[in-house]
């Protein structure tokens, strides 16, 4: 007799669980029991799709590391469009006000994490790497089109941007900024390169 209903698409519903334990709890918060009660399932099941709950964790970085790119894509493809400070406000507005912070704290608790993702190629803080680079690949594709000015350093403007949203973001519990703060801070740092 069986002794439940099959579960569709269960990474994703642990993922999603622990997300949300995650943005409530913190990283002390994301336990293995924590993730399958928030999912509804039976701790079993976690430990039937991954090797053990750091393995889960790699997973689930790398997931969001693959929502990053997916963003990424879509913030180029804004390249031309609106103002580069409006344009890069709202790509940090999306991309801290998800779980990307709570992400980078979790990576940044757990070494047995961090040597996993980089094992799998992820290289410095993953999230804010990813972050970093798809700013920077923007800001080149806006300095083609004459937006941003020929000479300016879009990688160190990059970094500039994932610190300074990182900060902005950090430790306020579920309350982002407003947006006009993230906007001042954009147009401070890409004020002498943007056009």
């Amino acid at each position: 007799m069986p002794t439940g209903t099959a579960i569709r698409d269960v990474s994703r519903q642990l993922f999603d669980a622990a997300e949300r334990i995650l943005l409530q709890g913190g990283p002390n918060a994301l336990t293995s029991r924590a993730v399958t009660a928030e999912a509804g399932c039976a701790k079993g099941v976690l430990h039937r799709h991954f090797a053990d709950f750091d393995a889960f964790l790699a997973e689930l970085v790398l997931d969001r590391i693959g929502q990053i790119r997916d963003q990424a894509r879509t913030l180029h493809a804004a390249a031309g469009t609106n103002t580069v400070a409006d344009n890069l406000t709202k790509a940090l507005t999306d991309l801290f006000g998800s779980v990307a912070v709570a992400i980078v704290s979790l990576v940044t608790a757990r070494d047995e994490l961090r040597t996993r993702l980089h094992q799998a190629g992820s290289s410095g803080v993953p999230v804010l790497t990813e972050a970093t680079a798809m700013i920077a690949s923007y800001l080149t594709a806006e300095r083609d089109q004459g937006r941003v000015a020929a000479d300016a350093d879009v990688d160190t403007i990059a970094l500039t941007l994932i610190g300074a949203g990182h900060l902005l973001f950090a430790g306020r519990r579920g309350i982002a900024p407003e947006t006009g703060e993230v906007h001042k801070v954009v147009t401070s740092i890409v004020a002498d390169g943007a056009r």
